[in-house]
């Protein structure tokens, strides 16, 4: 269904903020995850009360990312074909 210029509304894709803002928690997360896995000294764990902080934080991370893209997949952002304007036509010079 075109308008009369012939663009039509469509998604925002890749360049929806909710999947960039996946990426970078995403990225953290990995990274934080790998670290908690394999390079975590029981030293660390020890001064974090007993806890793995790399481990969990990363995991939380991946999670929210995930919540990002599955939201972005659900209910993604539908471009204007045109943008709208707030001010009205001109009217003709006499």
């Amino acid at each position: 269904m075109a308008t009369e210029s012939g663009a039509r509304p469509h998604k925002a894709g890749a360049f929806d903020i909710r999947l960039i803002i996946a990426l970078l928690i995403g990225v953290y997360g990995v990274i934080l995850t790998v670290m908690g896995i394999g390079f975590t000294s029981d030293e660390e764990i020890a001064k974090a009360a007993g806890v793995n902080i790399n481990l969990w934080a990363g995991i939380g991370m991946l999670v929210v990312a995930a919540l990002f893209v599955v939201w972005a997949l659900v209910r993604p952002l539908v471009v204007p074909a045109a943008p709208e304007s707030a001010d009205p036509p001109a009217a003709p010079a006499e």
